[in-house]
């Protein structure tokens, strides 16, 4: 009897509340999200509704309130093994050159420096930089210091990748170099990918399924698959009238908790 493998994440009711000192306020509230090994989902939500909340319960930086969260059929009480984060502002560490950047994931996990650097020398090489191992961030460009942070998580070969809007400050050109340079890495990896951003078109350019937060406390509204060709070119696939009306589809679910959030805003001024 063959049995089916455990979800990569599984959230099941999960709500987070934090305690400050003028009270208490729920960031997240019931979130049910499955994301299957080798998936790639896309999660889009008003701003400040628990987007990257809902990241959080899945490394284990923070514990769920009330509910359940797995990582591969395990409940998470801690960093999960195998989890990857690339978080909005990089993690390079100024004082090391790009190649040591790249080695820190592998020499931290006790592989031998020699070894580590050879590995680390591959994926400078695999984001394009090539030549530039020997440099420092500051050095670098923005698109190339995403590169080498892209590289320095996926040298630790996530089974489990969670993404924080990682692209969010990089120009329109660059950012759609980058995308793809993400989609081609991945590819093949088995890896599941939870990705955070505003921007639609990167998020339905990217996934297999789109996720719809509401307004906060955010709750998953709306589950929308991609059934998007792949390998995918993010430049070609959003001119597709297939991508036009996916576009919609997430926008016209999207707009209502955008708009509620801002008059919730314009009440508070």
């Amino acid at each position: 009897m063959t049995t089916t493998p455990a979800p990569a994440i599984r959230l099941a009711g999960a709500s987070k509340t934090f305690v400050t000192a003028s009270g208490s306020y729920t960031a997240i509230s019931e979130v049910d999200l499955v994301v299957q090994p080798g998936e790639f989902v896309s999660v889009v939500g008003p701003t400040g509704c628990g987007k990257s909340t809902t990241l959080s319960l899945v490394s284990g930086l923070h514990p769920a309130t009330t509910g359940t969260v797995e990582v591969h059929g395990a409940p998470v009480t801690g960093i999960p093994d195998g989890l990857g984060y690339m978080f909005q502002t990089d993690a390079v560490l100024p004082w090391r050159s790009v190649l040591d950047n790249v080695a820190a994931g592998p020499r931290y996990r006790g592989t031998d420096k020699r070894e580590a650097r050879d590995q680390a020398r591959d994926w400078v090489a695999k984001v394009g930089l090539a030549g530039f191992e020997d440099y420092h961030p500051h050095q670098l460009s923005g698109g190339m210091r995403k590169r080498v942070a892209l590289a320095q998580t996926l040298i630790n070969e996530p089974k489990v990748l969670l993404m924080d809007e990682p692209f969010g400050a990089l120009d329109v050109q660059t950012r759609e170099y980058v995308q793809d340079m993400l989609l081609d890495l991945w590819a093949g990896s088995g890896a599941a990918v939870v990705f955070v951003t505003h921007d639609l078109t990167e998020a339905i350019a990217l996934a297999d399924t789109v996720v719809v937060m509401t307004a906060g406390p955010a709750t998953v509204k709306d589950v929308v698959r991609v059934d998007l060709p792949r390998p995918r070119s993010v430049e070609e696939i959003r001119l597709t009238p297939d991508f036009t009306d996916l576009y919609r589809r997430v926008w016209e679910s999207l707009r209502e908790e955008v708009e509620l959030t801002r008059a919730r805003g314009a009440r508070v001024a």
